[in-house]
Order: structure tokens, then C-alpha cells, then sequence
């Protein structure tokens, strides 16, 4: 997430309450996760088993529970809470904003767009030429909808990402202020759900097909021409490459790659990267070679108990 206009050290050290390291006027662009950190923004840590990856990441800004050794060419700001602080800076700079009409008057809709009757157009949103968006459809704030998007009733765009720090109290929601981006041509089935990016965007590929009851996480990005089926739940920050297949009740862990042009069969569990070109199945997903090898090896177990039985 880009700030409206370049913020020194200083001021944003003001908005948190925080002290820093750096010089007053070193320019901050932004913030975003460690995964999407680009030169200017800021990125938060909070359990040294990260610190050395977010000192050394492209964040210039980090926003730490510790003073530790500066990075050359990098600034510091210093917090008791950085999870907490992260929280403030996205309320500055993204506050929520209340709609007072069904279609927001900020919210752009192209031509020959169809929208139904009981839909939701929050602020900011964008929407392409010869859409149909169905009945009962919540487009949250900043939405962007390429051209030629078909999304059927009862989807949800924008919802908040299933982010949690467990605290003694209970559980704390790190803020959501990324978007939603449709792509040209994507269509949606019936109560399909799209988290918005915590910081960055959650993307939906030109192209491709989602089938109805399916669940993308917050900053997944899907690619292009791709086919997935019902009830699949896909976790937060996924890369899907072009082309794949996902059958339906696929479920899908964060932060892993499936490769340009995957299969993944139905009822699979993917807890791991797979690479493209390759056809998968199985709780962990595997290569069909490698998954009929395991049960054929598994299959075999019942004959081997009773040999031994019989040699004994």
C-alpha cells in the first residue's frame, strides 16, 4: 500500500508514538507484508526469528520491537508493538468509510454494465464495460473489475483477511487495507468469497473461471485461463500460476507456488509448492506417479503383517 504522498521518518514515527533510527527526513513511501515490500515501504517484525529477514528485505523502513544494528541505506522505528503500530498506520492512511447508499457515489461503473437489484458498491470501486453483476453481491471499497465480468449472487469482494496475533485477551485482527483486482473475462459462481490484501492486492487473472463456494485468501494472486471448482479453499498469500486446474474441495495452505499448468484432482491437500506440467493427488497432494506408488506400497502392508504372523 502506497501512501497518498511521500511521509518523512519523523512524521510517521509521530502518527505510532514511536522513536526511531534514521534521520528525520528519510522519505517513506508506503507499508506492505515482507512478501510484496518494495524500496520506501515499511514492513513490521516483531519475533527475532524474522528480524534478519525483514532487516535484510527490500523494506527500507522497519518497524521493530528491538534496536538492533541499522542496515546501511535503511531506518529504523522502534515500537513495544509493532503488530499493534502496523494496525495504527493502516487506520491513518486507510480508515474505514462508512457507505451511506447501496452504490457508493465514489464507485465508477462502466458501459452496458448490468447491475442487479440488492447489490452493494462500496466506496471507490471500479467496475468494467459489459459486466453482470447478479443479485446480492457486496463489492467492498476499492474493488477493481476489469471488462466482460460475469459474478454470480451472492458473492462477497473485499471481505477483511483471516489474520490474527493470539494475545491474552484474544485475538487480534491485523487490519486489511489492500484491494480486490478482477481481471478482464473472470467469471464467478454463486457465493464465491475474495479477501481483500492486508497491504497489497488479492488478483483474480484474466480469464479465469471460479465455480460456486469457493474461498480465496487475502494476497493470493491467481493467473491467468484458470479453472477451479466448487467448495476448493485456497489460504492467503498462494501464487496459482496460468492455466492450472483445481477440482473441487481442494484445500490449499498459504504462502506456496503451484506451477503454470497443474492438475490438482478433487479432495487433495496442498501443503506444499508443486510444479507445473504435472497432474496431482492425495492428502499431500503428490505427482500421480509418486501417489499410486504410495498406495500400492500401503496396499501391500496387510500381506507383509500376516507373513510375519506366519513365520512366528
Amino acid at each position: 500500500m502506497k501512501f497518498p504522498q511521500v511521509y518523512t521518518l519523523k512524521q510517521v514515527a509521530k502518527i505510532i508514538k514511536s522513536t526511531y533510527v534514521g534521520d528525520d527526513d528519510f522519505p517513506v513511501e508506503g507499508m506492505n507484508e515482507i512478501h510484496v515490500v518494495t524500496p520506501g515501504d515499511i514492513v513490521f517484525v516483531d519475533h527475532p526469528k524474522y528480524y534478519d529477514k525483514a532487516l535484510q528485505s527490500a523494506a527500507t523502513v522497519i518497524l521493530i520491537n528491538k534496536e538492533v544494528e541499522c542496515p546501511e541505506g535503511k531506518a529504523l522505528l522502534i515500537s513495544d508493538d509493532p503488530f499493534r503500530d502496523f494496525n495504527t498506520l493502516t487506520n491513518h492512511f486507510k480508515p474505514f468509510e462508512a457507505s451511506k447508499m447501496s452504490i457508493a457515489a465514489s464507485a465508477k461503473i462502466g458501459k452496458n454494465t448490468v447491475i442487479q437489484p440488492n447489490c452493494f458498491i462500496g466506496n471507490n470501486v471500479v467496475i468494467g464495460n459489459n459486466c453482470i453483476i447478479h443479485s446480492n453481491v457486496s463489492i467492498y471499497d476499492d474493488t477493481i473489475i476489469g471488462n466482460n465480468v460475469n459474478i454470480h449472487a451472492g458473492c462477497i469482494l473485499g471481505s477483511s483477511a483471516f489474520y490474527y496475533k493470539n494475545r491474552p485477551e484474544g485475538f487480534d485482527q491485523l487490519k486489511s487495507g489492500g484491494r480486490v483486482i478482477i481481471e478482464n473475462h473472470v467469471d464467478l459462481g454463486a457465493l464465491c468469497t475474495i479477501d481483500r490484501g492486508v497491504t497489497g492486492d488479492t488478483i483474480i487473472g484474466e480469464g479465469s473461471k471460479l465455480d460456486n463456494q469457493i474461498q480465496v485468501g487475502h494476497d493470493t494472486v491467481i493467473g491467468k485461463k484458470c479453472l477451479i471448482a466448487s467448495q476448493t479453499g485456497i489460504a492467503g498469500c498462494v501464487i496459482i500460476e496460468d492455466e492450472v486446474t483445481i477440482w473441487g474441495q481442494v484445500g490449499v495452505t498459504s504462502a506456496i507456488t503451484i506451477g503454470t499448468k497443474a492438475v490438482i484432482s478433487a479432495q487433495s491437500g496442498v501443503s506444499k509448492s508443486l510444479e507445473g506440467h504435472k497432474s496431482y493427488f492425495g492428502t499431500p497432494a503428490d505427482d500421480f506417479r509418486s501417489k499410486y506408488k504410495e498406495l500400492a506400497s500401503i496396499r501391500q502392508i496387510p500381506e507383509l503383517i500376516k507373513l510375519i504372523k506366519d513365520k512366528t
